[in-house]
């Protein structure tokens, strides 16, 4: 028998407010005939772990967080080829505004009921896949400023208070890039590739960029003044930051990148590697919940109860 049962991944320290409306959601996938079995992990490995004994039980895997939470699952979403419900419990949700997904939790499980399906790309950097975006430089310097404790307690502000301590701290970098074959040397104080559409809660990576359009777009910015930045900002908020001489923008499948040093990675928000790194798409690695209306979304195939 094909299973219908939905494996739960919640983030343990998902925000509360969130947990609160959890349970009305879940009673609607139930009513929709979905066994739900709820898990609760601590970190990639074991998420992967829980992933992987599951994956001949259920239907789907849902997870219910932010979007380190998200990432922590793609791998084994790739290796079992289960398709991916979002229930946005994070601070920035990024994915989630990819995908035109409600934030509110019953309005997202109406998505996983309703049915429709996208395939969408991921990335890769040195063998480890993201979703929304990896940074180098000032990116990387502001993940660790966002702690539990001021996500908390500044919510979606705390990327702006971040952002000021990380500004203090950055001072550029040298890198040797190849881009689809071609050659370029460049310094950067922020080095960016992403794969979905938005990063650190709702700026663009770039305009024109789609998750599923088989592309990596990366952008990086001269060093240069608080006041320079700071004027800058409106671009990197739209996406548009390829119309400043100050950037340095390109979409390509294929990213090498050396620094004088090695450098941290982060993608999704979580350390996975350092430099030298190799940027790479995978076109329509999986399958996620969408609403029916979005570009490219398939019917999913109805699952007896």
């Amino acid at each position: 028998m094909t299973p219908s049962a939905s494996l739960l991944i919640v983030n343990p320290r998902a925000r509360s407010a969130g947990e609160a409306d959890l349970e009305a959601g879940l009673e609607r996938l139930r009513q929709a005939g979905q066994d739900i079995i709820q898990v609760r992990p601590e970190g990639r490995e074991q998420t992967a772990r829980v992933i992987a004994e599951h994956r001949d039980r259920v239907a789907r895997v849902i997870v219910a967080g932010g979007d380190g939470t998200v990432s922590s699952t793609a791998e084994a979403l790739v290796r079992c080829g289960l398709p991916l419900g979002l229930l946005p419990l994070g601070t920035a949700n990024d994915l989630a505004r990819t995908l035109g997904i409600p934030t509110e939790v019953a309005a997202a499980c109406e998505v996983i009921v309703q049915g429709a399906r996208k395939k969408i790309d991921l990335g890769r950097v040195n063998g480890h896949y993201f979703f929304n975006v990896a940074n180098i430089g000032l990116g990387v310097r502001i993940t660790h400023e966002l702690t539990p404790k001021a996500k908390k307690y500044f919510g979606v502000f705390s990327y702006l208070k971040a952002l000021s301590t990380a500004l203090s701290k950055e001072r550029g970098f040298s890198v040797n890039l190849t881009v689809d074959g071609r050659t370029y040397r460049l310094r950067s104080i922020q080095l960016a590739v992403g794969n979905g559409r938005y990063y650190g809660g709702g700026n663009l990576i770039d305009a024109q960029a789609d998750i599923d359009d088989g592309r990596l777009a990366l952008y990086s910015i001269r060093p240069q003044s608080l006041w320079e930045l700071l004027t800058l900002a409106p671009l990197l908020r739209d996406g548009r930051h390829y119309q400043s001489e100050r950037t340095f923008n390109t979409r390509a499948r294929h990213i090498e990148l050396h620094t004088a040093r090695p450098r941290e990675v982060d993608a999704d928000g979580e350390p996975v590697t350092q430099t030298p790194a190799v940027f790479e798409v995978v076109e329509q690695a999986i399958e996620v919940y969408v609403p029916r209306a979005t570009r490219g979304a398939q019917p999913a195939e109805r699952k007896p109860s």
